[in-house]
This record gives C-alpha cells, structure tokens and sequence, in this order.
C-alpha cells in the first residue's frame, strides 16, 4: 500500500490539485517533502510497478492533478552521467519542462525495470541493449497511468549509483514478495559478510546526498 503525503483540501471525491509528485519509498521524498510548497501532493508509492500502480490508480480516483512527476533514485547506466545527476523525461508539452532544465535536470532516456540493477556488468549489458541512461522500477507504469488519465507527466530521478559503481549488496535477494526490504535478511547478510557494513554506510549517505540534490531541482522547478 501507498502512503499518501498530500494535504487534504475536500472531503469529496476528483479534488483538481496543481500537481503530484510521486516517490517509491520516504527516502527519496523526505528531503523535498520538508520544504514541499503549497499545491503541490506528494505520494508515496511503494517500490515495483505493481505498487506504483495500485497506489496512483487510488490516487487518481480521489484527485485530479494537472501534472504529474514520478522521481526518485535511479541507477545510471550512460557513463556521461555522475552521481548526484539529475536527469529528466516528460511529455510534449509537459508544463514544467523549462523549468526543470533551468533547475539543472538534464534530458535522459529510462528503463523500468522489474528489479533492482545491482552490478557494473548488469548495467553495461542494459546500456548495450537498451541505450537508455538510466534505470529505475516504477515510472513506466505511473506515466501509463497518466497518459490514460490525459494528465501530462514526467520522470524526474538522480543518479544514486553511476553507471562504473556496484551495489553494495544484492538487494533483489532481501526483497518480499511485495517489494520491501526484509531487515532479517539483510541483517543476516551483513553478519555472513561484515565487510559489506562500510560499503552499505557509505551508501546509505550517497543516498540521502542524491535526495537532496533531487529535492533543490524540484523547489527550483515547481516554486
């Protein structure tokens, strides 16, 4: 299930809001959600299509907005793109695309993916077959939605891991069955392989900078 963010303005139903930005998990929308301006929704979606696409169905039922914007992390896979890179894909005539390029996004082409990309070798054969510059796992299905819906939308995501960087774990193997992290696992992960502790910290902050760096772009686009 989704955990939705947005500020209730109506009791009834198709409320039209200005716009909703969606993020999978509350790691990626917390740094933007503390200074989230008025009018625009955020909604969390959980990870994974099926997740993104239950709790965007649900949203849209109960609301109309006027865009939509699907962001978050993504894992790079065109070289030419840092960490910490926000990159961009939108619709023609998505209202906010000036905006975003003057925030510093960068245009880029994704894959959605149906689980978590986790090595070097991974990703080199997705750029070779795929020539996208970037992955990620939920704005396929959430923009699907929109384009039903006849809301214009984009992809907003930053670079959490570069295209030369590995994972410091196989995540796939500490996901449940609906797509969330099971902390027994990974704590038994770690145990089997304490090296692996340094390398997961040292992520976890790579993160948190990658959230904020996605938060700057989106004030700077939707204020």
């Amino acid at each position: 299930m989704g955990l939705s963010l947005s500020q209730s303005k109506s009791e009834h139903q198709n409320v039209t809001d200005a716009g909703l930005i969606c993020f999978a998990v509350k790691e990626e929308a917390e740094p933007f959600v503390q200074r989230r301006p008025a009018g625009v929704q955020v909604l969390l979606t959980g990870m994974g299509r099926q997740n993104a696409e239950a709790t965007v169905r649900a949203e849209l039922a109960r609301r109309e907005p006027r865009w939509v914007m699907t962001c978050g992390f993504a894992g790079g896979l065109n070289p030419n793109f840092s960490r910490g890179t926000v990159i961009y894909e939108a619709d023609p005539g998505f209202p906010l695309t000036t905006e975003l390029i003057y925030a510093g996004a960068e245009a880029a082409r994704f894959l959605c993916s149906p689980q978590v990309v986790n090595t070097l070798t991974e990703k080199q054969i997705l750029r070779q077959t795929t020539r996208a510059d970037a992955v990620e796992m939920e704005s396929e299905a959430i923009r699907a939605i929109c384009s039903e819906h006849g809301i214009a939308s984009a992809t907003v995501r930053v670079i959490s891991d570069a295209a030369h960087e590995n994972m410091p774990l196989d995540f796939n193997r500490m996901m449940t069955a609906n797509m969330r992290i099971n902390y027994l696992k990974l704590i038994g992960a770690l145990l089997r392989a304490p090296a692996k502790i340094g390398p997961l910290i040292q992520f976890q902050r790579q993160t948190r900078a990658a959230a904020r760096q996605l938060a700057e772009v989106l004030l700077k686009a939707v204020v």
